[in-house]
């Protein structure tokens, strides 16, 4: 096997790499440093990656909302969530949504760090992963639950972050509305 690129959900240090909290995390900047390979992001991602992960602009290959990515025949459409951060992206491959912390099994990624919007998060749920099968597996970026993955169908119906019916009772519940 031979590692061709590499995509990236969103900016923050646990993600792409970068400091946090005072302290380093390896992570593109590094594996760049192994081996050159494309950075797969999001447009609206490219100031936040760059000022956070000591990629340059060089290393960044950036997308649109709706883009592909072809790993050899497999194709890899990027979703654009923003919400948790202005180009946060999930990754739709094979009947699975990769996630990143746009959506959790239990809960969904914080809107109060910098370029966080809940307002947007609520529409990235709502109106863009809507477009995703209720059929597809779900794999978030980080485990909170007891289970590693659940179906979208699951998800919709028992996660917390789908029972608001209008953005108004979102802000209410999750927006410090």
């Amino acid at each position: 096997m031979r590692l061709t690129g590499a995509l990236i959900t969103h900016y923050h240090a646990d993600h792409c790499g970068g400091e946090i909290m005072g302290m380093q995390i390896e992570g593109a900047a590094q594996l760049l440093e192994l081996t050159q390979i494309p950075v797969h992001i999001q447009a609206a991602e490219r100031e936040w990656v760059l000022k956070a992960s000591g990629l340059s602009a060089e290393d960044l290959v950036v997308h649109q909302p709706g883009d592909t990515v072809m790993v050899g025949e497999l194709p890899i459409q990027l979703v654009h969530t923003p919400g948790h951060t202005p180009g946060s992206q999930c990754f739709y491959v094979n009947g699975c949504l990769i996630s990143g912390d746009t959506l959790f099994l239990d809960g969904c990624g914080r809107t109060d760090l910098p370029g966080g919007d809940p307002e947007e998060l609520y529409f990235s749920l709502t109106q863009r992963l809507s477009q995703v099968p209720a059929d597809a597996y779900l794999f978030p970026g980080h485990n909170y639950s007891d289970r590693p993955m659940e179906l979208m169908g699951e998800n919709r119906e028992r996660n917390m972050v789908f029972k608001p019916k209008s953005a108004e009772q979102w802000m209410m519940m999750f927006g410090g509305a």
